[in-house]
């Protein structure tokens, strides 16, 4: 098996919509909490390639969980308002794939972020998201 890269650790937060993702892996390191996971068949899709919803759902809950950490420590509930993703590689088995968000806008009741996701470091989507902070 190939090692997890420095500066990951298991995810700790879990949703039963990504448990038969696991292993995800998580960094928090300088406000950005990226996500990640070592591409495997329970990601794939039916040409044995990622799916693209796993990107998806992993690109809401690191934008998500990011813009939680621009807020601070107010316990704060996030929604999201709008996700888009624009698929521009593809990911095959084995490779890691790691989403890393950038707090765009943080406001009282609105956040925006987007997202690079890479697979072995070569961009494979990007993606820009929209949330509601309800308070």
């Amino acid at each position: 098996m190939t090692p997890v890269p420095a500066g990951f650790t298991a995810h700790a937060r879990h949703s039963p919509a990504t448990t038969a993702w696991e292993p995800i892996y998580a960094s928090t390191e300088g406000g950005v909490f990226r996500l990640a996971i070592r591409v495997a068949e329970q990601h794939s899709n039916t040409r044995g390639i990622l799916h693209g919803g796993v990107i998806a759902t992993l690109t809401d809950n690191a934008c998500g969980l990011t813009l939680g950490l621009a807020l601070g420590d107010s316990p704060q509930s996030i929604v999201t308002t709008s996700l888009a993703v624009d698929y521009v590689g593809v990911t095959r088995m084995g490779q890691w794939l790691v989403v890393t968000p950038r707090v765009v806008k943080v406001g009282k009741s609105s956040g925006v972020v987007d997202a690079l996701i890479t697979a072995d470091g070569d961009v494979v989507a990007r993606a820009n998201a929209s949330f509601r902070v309800l308070g």
